[in-house]
């Protein structure tokens, strides 16, 4: 039977978290593989400045995950970045390292570009339509250009190279045939919302990825797919992501190239 001082603890922080399903899958994850040293817990933050103090409460913390709205403005409480991190500007992993220190990681930029690489075809030659500017729409945007796919930004409020929701036109959907909603909208409870986007001029051609997995078939998903759009929600994202988060806090150690 192990004891308190041999449990490791794992977190999210964000605020809210009522919508989190992190502490269900690692749960699970725990259960199912015989990991009886480890748990995870829900710490919800509001405001940044309580997270040093958090720290100091709970000593046994090895790894978090971040989620909205942290992902950009935990950074300067780390003491690293790896360079994909670093290069994206969004971190939603933290490993607690051995001397206390604190390296952030992105493991978003893994869970989409898998589960993209799986819904596009082979042959994709058009742009995406980035629908939100927060912290989980860097990773997504690091992933497409590294894809080489033509990136345009979508903002309620747009600032030099993006748009506005109202300045998308037909012309620019027949030329951005993937639309990739990383705003909270549609999230339980308030799944009736979706993003303000012409849904009568998509069709076939169109691929609707929404990183809002509950529930399940957003509004944004049910509006394309009715078009006769191809649909995803962010399940699979987190899935991969979650494990990848996993695999930093347990099998990696070093930070090649960080300082």
């Amino acid at each position: 039977m192990l004891n308190t001082d041999q449990i490791r603890k794992f977190a999210l922080i964000g605020y809210p978290l009522s919508h989190s399903f992190s502490k269900k899958y690692f749960q699970h994850k725990f259960l199912v593989e015989g990991i009886e040293d480890a748990v995870y817990e829900l710490l919800p933050i509001e405001d940044l400045t309580e997270f040093p103090a958090m720290l100091v409460r709970y000593p046994k913390l090895r790894g978090l995950n971040v989620t909205i709205p942290h992902k950009q403005a935990i950074i300067p409480f780390l003491d690293r970045l790896d360079p994909i991190t670093k290069a994206i500007g969004a971190v939603n992993t933290i490993r607690v390292e051995d001397d206390g220190s604190l390296s952030g990681f992105n493991t978003d930029a893994f869970g989409f570009e898998q589960s993209l690489r799986e819904l596009l075809p082979d042959n994709w030659q058009s742009g995406a339509l980035v629908l939100g500017t927060g912290g989980a729409s860097k990773a997504i945007c690091w992933v497409l250009e590294k894809l080489e796919i033509p990136v345009l930004k979508v903002s309620r409020t747009p600032n030099s190279g993006q748009i506005g929701y109202l300045e998308i036109s037909k012309v620019l959907l027949d030329k951005h045939s993937l639309i990739v909603n990383t705003s909270p909208l549609g999230t339980f409870p308030d799944v009736a919302a979706c993003p303000n986007i012409p849904y009568n001029l998509l069709g076939p051609n169109h691929y609707l990825y929404d990183l809002v997995y509950n529930p399940e078939e957003t509004t944004f998903m049910r509006l394309g797919a009715a078009q006769g759009a191809t649909v995803q929600n962010g399940q699979q994202m987190l899935n991969l992501q979650a494990q990848k988060s996993w695999e930093i806090w347990n099998l990696e150690k070093e930070i090649p190239g960080s300082n």
